[in-house]
């Protein structure tokens, strides 16, 4: 991308900062150089779990439909193995001001149904994702587009907000030709262009926008990979991806397809990798941490990436409002022992969060203002308790709930979590387990949780402000505890109108003070990918987010 301003560039930061004991590749390769190309028509088998939405890019906001997703579509630009930001479909990305910029769209290239994409197929997708009425979960990352208001617009009838748009698209997002697109900002943004990577701004083809109910069934896309057939998609039991033979980018296939199967367990896969019934899998069973090494020594990975784990409480819960609510917050933040679990359940393969982002991103601060309320102190803890109590007494018999998904290997330290709460505060606390990630995020989005949830994200794209903005700003795609506070927002439209990146990244801690103030969520501890394979397969690895690049994997 080529700018006219001046500004440092926003990026990842070296993987490498967080210095995990034993991390990095067992075997695995980015490029394959020096292996045998193997079957390159094999089709090999991953770990994954029901997508919570039908496949469309901006309805796609979790892990296991994403990683569908991504391998469906191409976008405007593309993250490298590193996070570096290049471009994909875009000729070129120009601004004289970081606020209004012209999009050139490479020519020549199709989805697989043979339609081209042209500037028009980003426009009209963009146009569906953020209007109201469309219902789609990643809306509001088109919000810094001048018109996002009037596309978004509800009203209220009774105690329920529904869809009111004044106008249908966005007065921002100018189609000049097949080739150009204009965007105008609704104000300067400093990280705007790094999000055209990411699912939500992927392009359409006119199927999509004539019938989205059928087209997420069965996604046309324009990636490396293309649904295998009419009915790939086996709900509850796998999606099939075949190599798409039209492809021609910087991901091209070096198998001849992926299909994901589900598992509610990381166990059995676990087992069927070590009976080369399965080929690859990201999600551990808690126990396997502390074999992985010798059970696969040399088909195996441990890479820190730009991901964190937290505790979300939910804002509509009595016992955690007020005056009362925020010191329960802090007892139980403090309550907690994060060196212990990530030492003991996690064998060292997590560091205890010390802010509400990622080291792997440039801008982090581990000293944020606040941030002390993450440290194990079970004197303090049951102090802060007890003052909670003196203003509104927790009630009788109540047991704290602690929904995990069990597909994702989170029973062990949800279970480490409760003994915490019990033993450090006197209350009664255990996990309430959900078998698809799905069903969890579901009950947040409804907001009919009746504790807290355990809650995890992987970056969308490399800025310390897609830990803050999607998760917490009013009324944000993955806000589903309901937070807000002004104050919190105006600081990240400030952070997003900084001239450069250092006053932008000041602007987010600044921004993450009140979080600490406020915890809306409790940051636990930051994500280091693991992964195992088969003796089928060889040339595995994961990028700069933790997602596994499929793409290169090649059968043996």
């Amino acid at each position: 991308m080529r700018f006219t301003r001046t500004s440092k560039a926003l990026g990842i930061v070296a993987i490498a900062a967080l210095a995990l004991t034993g991390c990095g590749a067992g075997g695995g390769s980015n490029d394959g150089a020096g292996q045998s190309a193997g079957d390159p028509n094999k089709v090999i088998t991953a770990y994954s779990n029901e997508p919570q939405n039908p496949l469309l890019p901006a309805n796609t906001n979790e892990v296991y439909g994403g990683r569908v997703v991504e391998l469906l579509f191409e976008g405007l630009t593309s993250y490298d193995p590193s996070g570096k930001s290049v471009n994909a479909l875009a000729e070129s990305i120009e601004s004289p001001d970081g606020q209004n910029y012209t999009i050139k769209v490479k020519t020549g290239t199709k989805f697989t149904n043979g339609e081209e994409v042209t500037a028009k197929s980003f426009v009209d997708a963009w146009n569906f994702a953020a209007l109201s009425t469309n219902a789609q979960a990643n809306s509001s990352f088109f919000q810094s587009i001048e018109g996002y208001e009037a596309v978004s617009a509800t009203a209220k009838e009774g105690d329920t907000e529904v869809p009111a748009p004044t106008s249908e698209t966005l007065s921002g997002l100018v189609l000049k030709d097949d080739s150009t697109i204009e965007v105008r900002l609704a104000q300067p943004e400093a990280d705007w262009p790094l999000r055209l990577g990411y699912v939500a701004f992927m392009p359409l083809p006119s199927a999509a926008l004539a019938d989205p109910k059928a087209y997420g069934e069965n996604p046309v896309g324009n990636g490396p990979y293309k649904m295998a057939k009419e009915g790939a998609w086996q709900h509850d039991s796998q999606i099939e991806l075949v190599k798409n033979e039209d492809y021609s980018g910087s991901r091209e296939a070096k198998n001849g397809g992926v299909t994901f199967r589900f598992y509610t367990d990381p166990a059995p896969a676990y087992t069927d990798i070590q009976a080369n019934n399965l080929d690859v899998t990201d999600v551990l069973p808690t126990n396997a941490l502390q074999t992985y090494t010798t059970d696969f020594p040399e088909n195996h990975l441990n890479k820190p990436y730009a991901g964190n784990a937290t505790l979300n409480i939910p804002g509509y819960l009595p016992e955690f409002q007020g005056e009362a609510g925020k010191l329960r917050r802090q007892a139980i933040s403090k309550a907690i022992n994060r060196d212990e679990i990530t030492k003991v359940i996690f064998s060292g393969t997590r560091i205890p969060a010390k802010d509400f982002t990622s080291p792997a991103v440039d801008g982090y601060n581990e000293n944020v203002e606040g941030s002390d309320v993450l440290k194990f102190d079970a004197a303090k803890a049951k102090e802060l308790w007890e003052q909670a109590d003196a203003i509104s007494p927790w009630p009788a018999g109540k047991t704290l709930q602690l929904a995990y998904n069990t597909d994702g290997g989170n029973k062990e330290w949800i279970d480490a979590v409760a003994n915490n709460l019990k033993n450090n505060l006197g209350i009664q606390a255990e996990g309430q387990a959900f078998a698809k990630f799905a069903e969890l995020l579901d009950l947040r989005k409804s907001k009919t949780l009746p504790g807290f949830a355990r809650a995890g994200w992987q970056a969308d794209y490399p800025s310390l402000y897609n830990f803050l903005g999607p998760l917490l700003r009013t009324g944000a795609s993955a806000n589903y505890e309901g937070y807000s506070n002004p104050e919190f927002d105006k600081l990240l439209n400030e952070g997003l109108a900084a001239k450069s990146t250092d006053d932008a990244n000041a602007k987010f801690t600044e921004a993450q003070e009140i979080l600490f103030q406020d915890l809306p969520n409790l940051p636990l501890w930051y994500q280091a990918r693991q992964v195992v394979w088969s003796q089928n397969v060889t040339n595995v690895d994961s990028g700069w987010k933790g997602v596994i690049l499929y793409h290169n994997i090649t059968a043996k």
